[in-house]
């Protein structure tokens, strides 16, 4: 589904990203770990093409994403970050905003209300958007990156900045979209627990390399973030 094959990354003089490969089967939950500035959210931002790779190549269903436009690569490529943006005006607003990309004549109306059903949040469509909980805001997010129906979902720390409870919902938000549209995940966190309830498998990234790819059980984890 998704394949980093020797995948460099420099920004001016500093190798971000130094011949990472790494294989992410269809359906899986593939889980990215490692110390602050091992280039976590890099390797995201490389497979959304929101940043440039310098070398290699990334392909999705054995296409490189060099041949795909950024819009065409992220209707299939959906992305949610640590901090959701949240544009002015309503909740339905905020998760229709990105169906003006998509290609197909859609009923942007009830495609709100069946996404805002599906991430728990039918209650607050006219609701201002900016004046949502954290929590509720990651599900706008998460809505509004469903809307266009992709076949993988990157998530770049989407609890960090949320309580525990909250965290938790989300957590368990996502795996039941996981199995109920049959996403491919590609999840960077820094909880080593997290990584554990979530994860099919669990690469981990140092100094831009991936340094290990197991079972969440297999990892050494008191061994992650020793430099």
């Amino acid at each position: 589904m998704i394949e980093l094959l020797n995948v460099r990354k420099n920004i001016g003089r500093k190798e971000i990203l130094k011949g990472v490969n790494l294989t992410v089967e269809k359906k899986e939950v593939m889980v990215i770990v490692g110390p602050s500035g091992s280039g976590k959210s890099t390797l995201l931002r490389c497979v959304n093409r929101l940043t440039e790779i310098t070398s290699g190549d990334i392909r999705i269903n054995k296409v490189s994403i060099k041949d795909l436009d950024p819009i065409s690569l992220r209707r299939i490529v959906g992305m949610v970050f640590q901090s959701p943006v949240m544009f002015e005006g309503s909740v339905r607003e905020n998760i229709t905003y990105g169906l003006r990309f998509s290609e197909n004549d859609i009923n942007t109306w009830e495609t709100a209300e069946e996404l805002a059903r599906e991430v728990g949040i039918e209650h607050l469509l006219e609701e201002d958007a900016n004046k949502l909980s954290g929590g509720e805001q990651q599900r706008v997010a998460i809505a509004r990156t469903l809307a266009l129906k992709p076949e993988i979902l990157l998530l770049d720390e989407p609890t960090a900045s949320l309580d525990p409870e909250s965290a938790k919902k989300i957590e368990n938000l996502v795996l039941n979209l996981v199995r109920s549209r049959e996403l491919t995940v590609l999840w960077v966190t820094h909880d080593a627990e997290q990584a554990k309830r979530v994860g099919d498998r669990v690469a981990v990234l140092k100094d831009g390399r991936i340094v290990a790819i197991e079972e969440p059980k297999k990892i050494v984890w008191g061994e992650i973030y020793v430099r």
